[in-house]
C-alpha cells in the first residue's frame, strides 16, 4: 500500500499507464525505450508497492485486473491534476495578483478622473488578476487610512508634514476667492476695507490657509467639503475659496464671481502619497507606475 507519493512512484505509474495504453509489455517496448524484462521488473515493483496485482500476462495475453482498472482511472486523474497545477503555477509566476486600494480627494477636476481611468486601463492590460478598490475622501481621512495601512495609495492635497509618508506631486489646481449675489463684492466693490470685513468660510487645513492670499479676520462659517463652502458662498453672506473647475458652472449661471482673480488666487499641489513602512507588492508597485505614467 502506498504511503507518501515519491518521484519513483510517479515514474512507475506513468509506465503502468503507457503499458495499458499500448496493450501490453511487448507492445510498450518501443514507446518506452525499455526491454520487456525491464518493463516487467518495474511493473512488479509497482505491484509490490501497492500490494495487489495490476494485470495478468501469460498465454492468454495481457489483461488488466479490476483493481488495475480502478488504479488506471485514479492515475489518469492524478496526472491531469498535476498538469493543471503546472499550468496554473507557471501562469502565476508572471501574473500580478492581490488588491490595490486607492483613495482620491473629493470634487477633483474631471480631467483628473480621466487620467485615473487611463491608469486603470494601462493596469488592466497587464497580466493581472487584481481587485482594485477606489474611495473618495477628505485629506485628513485619507491620511488616517494610510497610517492604518487600509489604503495603499492616495491622491490629494496633504500637509507634507507626515514623516511616515512618501509624496510625489501629480498635478495642481487653481483656487479663486468667490462671492455670490447679495454680497457687496459681487457688484464689483473690491475695496480692501470691504474685503477685510467680509465673513470668510474657514476650513480645517492650516497648511492651505497659509497659502491663501485673502486672510479673513472674520470667519463665522466653517466647512471641510467644497459643497459646504459653496452653500455658504451662495447665501450671499460669505466669501470663500473654491477650485476654479468646481465653480465654473456656477459662474456661467451668474451665481458666483471671482474676487480679484489672480491677485487673490493660489495653486494647490496634489500629491500621490503612500506609507513608507508599507512595502508595496508587485501589483501596488505596477499600479503606482501606471498612475505616474498617466499623469505624465
Amino acid at each position: 500500500m502506498l504511503g507518501q507519493l515519491h518521484d519513483l512512484d510517479l515514474h512507475l505509474l506513468r509506465l503502468f499507464v503507457r503499458v495499458v495504453e499500448c496493450g501490453g509489455f511487448s507492445a510498450a517496448q518501443g514507446d518506452l525505450g525499455l526491454s520487456q524484462s525491464s518493463i516487467s521488473q518495474q511493473m512488479a515493483k509497482l505491484e509490490t508497492r501497492l500490494g495487489y496485482r495490476l494485470c495478468s500476462r501469460g498465454k492468454g495475453g495481457f489483461k488488466i485486473t479490476p483493481k488495475g482498472e480502478q488504479l488506471l482511472s485514479a492515475t489518469r486523474a492524478l496526472f491531469q491534476s498535476i498538469e493543471a497545477f503546472r499550468h496554473q503555477s507557471n501562469g502565476v509566476a508572471g501574473r500580478l495578483i492581490g488588491e490595490v486600494r486607492l483613495g482620491i480627494s473629493e470634487a477633483v477636476d474631471p480631467s483628473v478622473l480621466q487620467k485615473v481611468a487611463e491608469a486603470i486601463r494601462r493596469f488592466r492590460e497587464r497580466d493581472e488578476s487584481v481587485r482594485i478598490e477606489l474611495l473618495t475622501a477628505m485629506p485628513g481621512e485619507m491620511e488616517r487610512l494610510l497610517l492604518q495601512q487600509r489604503l495603499d495609495l492616495a491622491i490629494g492635497y496633504f500637509s507634507m508634514a507626515q514623516t511616515a509618508f512618501d509624496y510625489r506631486e501629480l498635478f495642481s489646481e487653481t483656487q479663486h476667492l468667490y462671492c455670490a449675489p447679495g454680497h457687496p463684492l459681487f457688484n464689483g466693490d473690491a475695496e480692501e476695507t470691504v474685503l477685510k470685513a467680509s465673513d470668510h468660510v474657514d476650513h480645517p487645513y492650516r497648511f492651505l490657509r497659509n497659502d491663501e492670499p485673502s486672510q479673513g479676520q472674520h470667519c463665522s462659517a466653517r466647512s471641510e467639503q467644497v459643497e459646504g463652502t459653496l452653500a455658504f458662498i451662495l447665501s450671499g453672506k460669505h466669501v470663500g475659496y473654491l477650485p476654479s473647475h468646481y465653480a465654473r458652472s456656477w459662474e456661467d449661471k451668474g451665481l458666483l464671481r471671482t474676487v480679484r482673480e489672480g491677485e487673490m488666487s493660489f495653486d494647490v499641489a496634489f500629491q500621490l502619497a503612500r506609507h513608507r513602512a508599507q512595502v508595496p507588492g508587485d501589483a501596488q508597485q505596477a499600479f503606482e507606475e501606471d498612475l505616474v505614467a498617466a499623469f505624465g
